[in-house]
């Protein structure tokens, strides 16, 4: 039986599709107002709880092999990103999971002391490496899923809002590989105890997104381009109402103010140890779009 937090997001429903396909029992960790529909209708088992109460954590760990965690923060990276990601560990040795799979971010390690959800991932990290739990720690850039919203919005108007840097170079993942590959990890003999960045196999700066819609869709793009003090400015009269908010947006802001990308030889042993052949970000948004 595998466990899927974050079982309705962009990464876990993925991973829980991928996991029915294939005919393997899961269960999926969900909220009592997500939707979850499709999940059940594929034959999960549905569990309805909040990680941030380790009660539900301890009842969603029973009778589990294997731990897939997935879930996003929503802002709260102290509850959900460290607290619900560390009782998870302790369950899982608690009641003896095989295998935990583990979802971090690209550049955790670099020490970024504005991003709480960087720190709260490394901080997890360090704990599942000692856990003597078997692992793999996914270390993924952009989500190509959440560029699915930007590309309707981007039909239907033409505009692209580019914060910083244009230049600023990245290579985000398709969702769908990163699925496979956190499931895989279970099998996968040389994943076991192992790192990896997860990205795409093209190196791009943040200008080619647009232009990428702009070849989908076949219109000419109107790109607003604000430098990164107007974000910084947004954020501090934020601040000013919500401090908490403010403090949460520092994950967005080290986002926006820094590079993250695959190098090709961390593309080239991804693709070498899970037999995957990684999709371009222009692939994935055509299958989508275009389907």
């Amino acid at each position: 039986m595998f466990l899927v937090t974050g079982a309705t997001g962009g990464l876990g429903r993925r991973i829980v599709r991928l996991l029915r396909e294939r005919e393997m029992p899961v269960r999926a960790f969900v909220r009592l107002m997500s939707r979850y529909g499709e999940l059940e209708h594929r034959g999960a088992e549905i569990f309805i709880g909040d990680l941030q109460h380790d009660k539900d954590i301890q009842k969603a760990c029973k009778g589990v092999q294997y731990i897939i965690s997935a879930h996003g923060s929503d802002g709260n990276a102290q509850s959900l990103d460290y607290r619900a990601n560390i009782e998870l560990i302790d369950q899982a040795k608690e009641v003896g999971v095989q295998y935990f799979v583990f979802t971090s971010v690209l550049g955790v390690d670099r020490g970024y002391e504005d991003s709480p959800v960087f720190k709260a991932k490394r901080a997890v990290e360090r704990y599942l490496q000692a856990s003597g739990l078997n692992y793999t720690i996914l270390r993924p850039s952009g989500f190509a899923s959440n560029l699915l919203p930007l590309a309707e919005r981007f039909q239907q108007t033409g505009i692209y809002l580019l914060i910083g840097d244009p230049k600023s170079r990245t290579s985000i993942v398709s969702t769908d590989d990163l699925a496979r590959i956190a499931v895989d990890s279970v099998s996968v003999e040389r994943a076991r105890n192992e790192i990896f960045s997860v990205g795409g196999p093209d190196i791009l700066q943040r200008q080619d997104i647009p232009r990428i819609f702009s070849r989908i869709f076949n219109q000419e793009p109107i790109i607003i381009n604000p430098p990164l003090l107007v974000f910084d400015g947004v954020r501090s009269v934020v601040g000013l109402l919500n401090p908490q908010a403010q403090t949460a947006l520092g994950t967005l802001r080290t986002l926006l103010d820094n590079e993250f990308f695959c190098t090709p030889d961390e593309i080239q042993r991804l693709e070498a140890i899970f037999n995957i052949r990684m999709e371009s970000l222009e692939t994935y948004l055509r299958r989508y779009v275009e389907s």
